[in-house]
């Protein structure tokens, strides 16, 4: 039904859409207005409950998006707010019109602003804390006004940096004490205090410096998007790339995940089974410096955004990629893979068995609800939750414990299979969208996987599909629920929707996706988990 419903709502706006953009002429430099036009345009037509694009729209885009860009008040001063101020009951015009003047006008200012922090902060760290001296910092960053000028911006960011150096000072001077060396002076340790956490400064800027303008506008489009709910989400090119790969939990690239260093991109971790763990000849700690392609001519990485430079690394399987790598002991060598599929395992449910006298229980733990939403048939949550099942009776365990703790849901498919896996047949779940009758969604197979005892483990994280799964084997009275008092309290169903499937012409590249609240769920006994969740039948 969900399949049906996306190719339903697809076609409904690629009737509309295609006259509505293909008419349009656009610049190059107007994709950002596309996205906005084509994100409006979703979720007015497709969103569960479509919020009204008024005054009060354009009053909660404007105090959230400037929240979100300083959220505590050490960037922009009170001119510039007063500045900002003109478009705050103009927002929902310009979404309307496709107009981005005001986040022009609030980047660029921030851009300036962060300029001005980069050298404010140089200049309060010069200048040693007097942590003697009592004072006083106001972190209700809510109820707090802006600066007025750059001397009250600095006095700020210098109590900012005294309160984040203070909790260094001190452990510079109990460590020295207790490790037994001669007591670090009070004198070194505010210097090494201002030092740490100008470091720390000094890395956050770099990160800040890899943010492209694009970065920015994303925030807002998803500050936009936020407003019709929270679960709703504009994803750009790579970041549904890495949802897709979180989902299906596999890629294509050489298995290995990579750090920002200014030499290069650092090997951190090495991914069992793929083509860097085969090969054996890099390891933690070396970093790359060029990437080619088959023979081709080395790209430098060197200063490279990180996104940018696994664009480069990653690629099809059985294509060639040519790392210029400093080991670990400092030489330099070209190390030439063979890229393959990556399986990450640790997306995967596992299981264990766990022998308590003369007892065994079978523990199963399932991060996801994971899914390849091109082919359901390949790895899925279902069928490796039934494979461990077995693996799992084959040990004669006398119980089941599936933990689902922390566990964010996934695929609503492959939880009503999993359901099924513990009843003869029966309705798991009842999903509605709007204007509609609920739909129910059952198992159909009278095959039960497990019939013996089962106890699911719940937290307050467990989200969505966990509390749909939860929830139909507590109405069955078929588990045991044990876990925190209730969990998360999602009670809502997304469907992802390319955008690149909306338009009929598109010089801009990819356009990423947005994951729209199309539906609402019930469990079978009518009642819903949004903000209530499920209410473990023992508390621990």
């Amino acid at each position: 039904m969900k399949r049906n419903f996306v190719f339903a709502f697809l076609i409904l706006l690629i009737a509309v859409a295609s006259c509505s953009f293909t008419n349009k002429s656009f610049e190059t430099d107007d994709k950002d207005k596309l996205l906005l036009d084509l994100i409006t345009y979703v979720l007015e037509r497709g969103h569960y409950e479509p919020k009204d694009i008024d005054d009060d729209f354009s009053v909660s885009v404007f105090e959230d998006f400037i929240d979100m860009m300083d959220p505590t008040k050490r960037y922009f001063l009170e001119e510039d707010l007063q500045e900002f101020e003109q478009y705050k009951f103009q927002l929902d015009d310009q979404i309307r019109n496709t107009e981005i003047t005001f986040f022009n006008l609030v980047y660029d200012r921030l851009m300036v602003r962060m300029e001005d922090a980069r050298e404010i902060y140089k200049e309060v760290l010069e200048t040693p804390f007097d942590f003697s001296k009592q004072e006083f910092i106001d972190v209700d960053y809510d109820n707090k006004g802006y600066a007025r000028d750059r001397d009250e911006l600095k006095d700020r960011w210098r109590k900012q940096l005294k309160y984040q150096a203070i909790g260094t000072y001190d452990s510079k001077l109990s460590l020295s004490e207790e490790e037994g060396e001669n007591p670090m002076s009070a004198e070194d340790a505010e210097v090494a205090a201002r030092e740490n956490t100008q470091s720390t400064l000094d890395e956050y800027f770099t990160y800040i410096d890899d943010l492209e303008r694009k970065d920015w506008f994303v925030q807002y489009l998803n500050t936009i998007v936020d407003e019709f709910d929270p679960h709703t989400y504009y994803f750009p090119p790579e970041d549904k790339e890495r949802f897709d790969m979180s989902m299906s939990g596999r890629f294509e690239g050489i298995g290995a995940r990579l750090q920002k260093q200014p030499e290069g991109a650092k090997i951190v971790d090495i991914i069992s089974g793929g083509p860097v763990w085969r090969d054996q000849r890099l390891e933690v700690g070396d970093e790359i410096l060029k990437v080619g392609q088959a023979g081709e001519q080395p790209v430098d990485i060197v200063g490279m955004r990180l996104d940018d430079a696994i664009k480069l690394i990653k690629g099809p399987k059985g294509t060639t990629v040519d790392l210029t790598v400093r080991k670990v002991d400092g030489t330099v060598e070209v190390v030439s893979l063979t890229r393959d599929v990556v399986e990450l395992e640790e997306s995967f449910a596992k299981s264990s068995v766990i022998i308590k006298e003369e007892e065994k229980f079978g523990l199963i733990h399932l991060p996801k609800f994971y899914v390849d939403f091109t082919d359901y048939n390949k790895r899925n949550a279902a069928t490796d939750i039934a494979k461990e099942i077995e693996r799992l009776k084959e040990e004669d365990v006398q119980g089941l414990v599936l933990d689902l703790r922390d566990n964010g849901g996934g695929s609503l498919k492959t939880v009503v299979d999993i359901a099924g896996l513990f009843i003869e047949d029966g309705p798991i779940v009842q999903v509605q969208s709007s204007g509609r009758d609920k739909e129910i969604y059952e198992d159909k197979d009278e095959r039960i996987q497990w019939d013996g005892p089962l106890v699911i483990l719940v937290n307050e994280l467990s989200a969505s599909a966990s509390e749909i799964l939860a929830a139909a084997m507590q109405d069955y009275r078929r588990a045991v629920v044990i876990g925190s008092k209730q969990t998360f309290g999602k009670g809502t169903v997304q469907n992802l929707i390319p955008l690149d499937n909306i338009v009929r012409s598109n010089e801009y590249g990819d356009l990423g996706a947005i994951k729209l609240t199309t539906q609402k769920f019930y469990r079978i006994n009518g009642g819903s988990t949004q903000l209530e969740g499920v209410k473990s039948d023992v508390v621990v």
